[in-house]
């Protein structure tokens, strides 16, 4: 077994429980990529098994801090087994959520989502790469699911020294389900869409916003950065009675407008699409005078690691200054972050920002997360990713 040898003082976030080791922690040692290696501290005491992996500068990703325990297709089938059945624990009311949550699932680099029938899996790591037949196997032992597509076609593996890579991986046939979750239904095409093929992870906020739509009397919404228009259906199922969804991709407008219709609503005056640049669309609203009883701001990432926290925080401050103005006195504003270069603390202080430049105040009546399935751990606080706030316009 190959050992990496940590450099003095290098070995803490290791002993509390963190499982990366970035590359100037490596004193000496290396390995193929993905292979399995014993790290060590400096003076040779055995910290955990690891994922070597040398294109990238998290260096090696932990599997286990047991050192009587081995990486083999053994450990893979029990911690895939585990994660499933901590899913079938909390009762998700859908027929997708997510199985496998990388880190916060002690699976580094691995995330498998279950959409019906369908498991969508991304190796994103050289570790999780490198065992790719052996998991496939195991999470069509755990889950009774013969369908495997792989949707590793994403930037994050090029830091891994990894080509993306696409297509069934066990099994074949139509990529497209039909998504249902609480009360609302969905099509989803796992080969095309965003991610895994959805955003899983705003399930329980996309139902907590019908409720509040509902609550507050919320009539007019603005849902941008609609994608595919979920947070639009909800609204709709809230109440709303006049629904506009913005969003820079034509067919993701089209699918809303089929999602309206799917969930029995007649698009026609209610539902509205523009196909247009957020921010140029928010300043024309306000120029225009136009405002809204609720908005919705889920933007893609701003900030891929905190070396973009700057650019970013200046680019979620402006939208959020924008939507605060179009909010009618007394309307909600669901606003997110899901970089991970931005706390929620920081978050916080960038909407307070907003507010101020805008003249708004508001009450914060709830801070949100990804939903439950996206775990988060408390020796792995990076896996909080995604963040939001609800905030009621004071009148």
């Amino acid at each position: 077994m190959k050992v990496i040898r940590l450099r003095e003082g290098k070995d803490r976030s290791l002993q509390r429980g963190h499982p990366w080791v970035f590359a100037g922690s490596v004193e000496k040692g290396k390995a193929d990529a993905g292979e399995t290696v014993r790290i060590d501290t400096h003076d040779g005491r055995f910290l955990a098994w690891g994922a070597f992996s040398p294109e990238s500068q998290i260096r090696v990703r932990a599997w286990s801090r047991d050192e009587a325990e081995r990486i083999d297709a053994a450990f893979f089938q029990r911690r895939i087994a585990a994660a499933v059945a901590m899913r079938q624990r909390l009762n998700i009311a859908s027929n997708g959520m997510r199985l496998v949550h990388g880190e916060a699932d002690g699976l580094p680099g691995l995330v498998v989502d279950r959409y019906d029938d369908i498991l969508s899996v991304q190796f994103l790591s050289a570790g999780s790469e490198r065992w790719k037949p052996v998991i496939a196997d195991a999470l069509v032992a755990a889950t009774g699911c013969t369908r495997l597509y792989e949707r590793s076609d994403v930037g994050v593996r090029q830091l891994e020294g990894l080509a993306p890579a696409k297509g069934w991986l066990r099994g074949d046939g139509s990529t497209v389900v039909t998504l249902r979750e609480h009360d609302l239904q969905l099509t989803v095409d796992v080969e095309e869409g965003h991610k895994t093929g959805y955003y899983l992870d705003q399930r329980e906020n996309r139902a907590l916003f019908a409720r509040l739509v509902r609550q507050f009397g919320c009539k007019t919404v603005l849902n941008c950065y609609s994608y595919t228009g979920g947070f639009s259906v909800a609204a709709l199922m809230g109440g709303a009675t006049d629904v506009t969804s913005v969003d820079s991709s034509g067919p993701a407008l089209e699918r809303a407008s089929a999602h309206v219709a799917l969930n029995g609503f007649d698009a026609d005056g209610i539902h509205h699409t523009l196909d247009a640049d957020v921010n140029g669309t928010l300043r024309r609203f306000l120029e225009e005078g136009r405002t809204f009883d609720a908005i919705v701001l889920d933007p893609p990432k701003f900030a891929p690691s905190a070396a973009h926290a700057d650019r970013a925080s200046r680019a979620y401050k402006d939208i959020n200054r924008l939507g605060l103005k179009l909010l009618n006195p007394g309307g909600l504003l669901l606003t997110f972050s899901c970089s991970g270069g931005i706390s929620a603390d920081l978050f916080h202080k960038i909407v307070a920002g907003a507010g101020n430049d805008a003249g708004v105040d508001g009450y914060l009546l709830q801070r949100l997360e990804a939903a439950p399935d996206h775990p988060t751990t408390l020796c792995f606080p990076e896996g909080e990713y995604l963040k939001g706030l609800v905030i009621l316009r004071q009148a």
